[in-house]
């Protein structure tokens, strides 16, 4: 048995990945580019439309450039390797280049939760203050939330992964995942009350920097619909609900994703199921997004088709 230590130097992980499909790579990777394509094709056409038609340089599109921005960072942190281990059985991941993608990956998670939350708050200037917004909601301010939602997300996982980094671990360390994910990583360590309190530390950071953006969200809708409902006009009330329709959407999927991936850890089912429900959550949820913007966005779909 390989003994346990800190040093770094030598160490690598191996990503299980699929045990049970190892008969099925090559179906598994020509669906994974399949759904990668996909997202870099439509973030791609969503950030040129946005960028191009005039129509949509408002608030509220300064802030859906930044979604899919995020979304192609995202999957790039984790589907590239995907392929490589289906294409080439590249499983194994150095150590630091491990707790880069770790980072990367929960980095760019809370971005997209404290960017859902700043949306919200922009829809909330804009239907409840509609006198005071375009005074309020300068391009500056939008500027300036934008990149407070940026840096506080990614400077928020760099304490709990650097504790996580000093964990002891074998030479050759098995993390049940496809990608360094930080509670696959942590249970993959050598069992100790340091490799117990990160788990605990870990999921406690995570449903703290999920739950608060969502109170945040909430909170904006609420006042939003108590708004909408004192309209005169009902078809007035079924164009303020429509506009909002796109955002509550992705609220919606970035949630009930982010709920399967974490409760997969807390229920006693298979390692596949397990790590699929958490692909869902880094594969689906941006594929999800871009259909939800261009299909669901009254002013988006119309400018897609110009």
């Amino acid at each position: 048995m390989e003994s346990c230590s800190s040093n770094a130097s030598t160490k690598v992980f191996f990503l299980v990945g699929f045990p049970a499909f190892q008969d099925f790579q090559t179906p598994l990777f020509v669906v994974f580019l399949l759904f990668y394509l996909l997202i870099l094709v439509g973030k791609a056409v969503i950030i040129t439309v946005v960028v191009v038609d005039h129509t949509l340089h408002k608030p509220m599109y300064f802030f859906l450039i930044n979604l899919p921005v995020l979304d192609v960072l995202f999957t790039a942190t984790t589907i590239p390797k995907t392929l490589a281990m289906f294409l080439g059985n590249a499983e194994t991941i150095s150590f630091w280049g491990c707790f880069l993608q770790m980072y990367s990956f929960h980095g760019l998670t809370v971005t997209e939760a404290l960017l859902l939350a700043v949306v919200a708050y922009d829809r909330y200037e804009a239907i409840c203050n509609p006198l005071c917004c375009p005074a309020k909601m300068t391009r500056r301010v939008n500027i300036q939330l934008a990149a407070s939602a940026w840096i506080t997300a990614l400077l928020i996982p760099v304490p709990i992964i650097t504790q996580t980094s000093q964990l002891a671990y074998r030479d050759t360390t098995r993390v049940h995942h496809c990608f360094c994910d930080h509670l696959a990583v942590v249970q993959a360590a050598c069992l100790d009350f340091s490799a117990d309190f990160q788990t605990f530390l870990g999921f406690s950071i995570a449903m703290t920097v999920s739950v608060i953006p969502l109170l945040l969200v909430t909170l904006s809708y609420v006042h939003i619909i108590l708004s909408i409902l004192k309209i005169n006009s009902k078809e007035g009330r079924m164009k303020a609900f429509s506009t909002r329709t796109s955002h509550l959407l992705v609220v919606g999927t970035y949630y009930s994703s982010i709920a399967v991936a974490y409760m997969s850890y807390r229920a006693d089912i298979p390692v596949d199921v397990h790590v699929m429900s958490n692909v869902v959550f880094s594969i689906l949820t941006p594929l999800l997004n871009t259909i939800i913007y261009t299909l669901q966005n009254k002013e988006v779909k119309p400018a897609v088709k110009k």
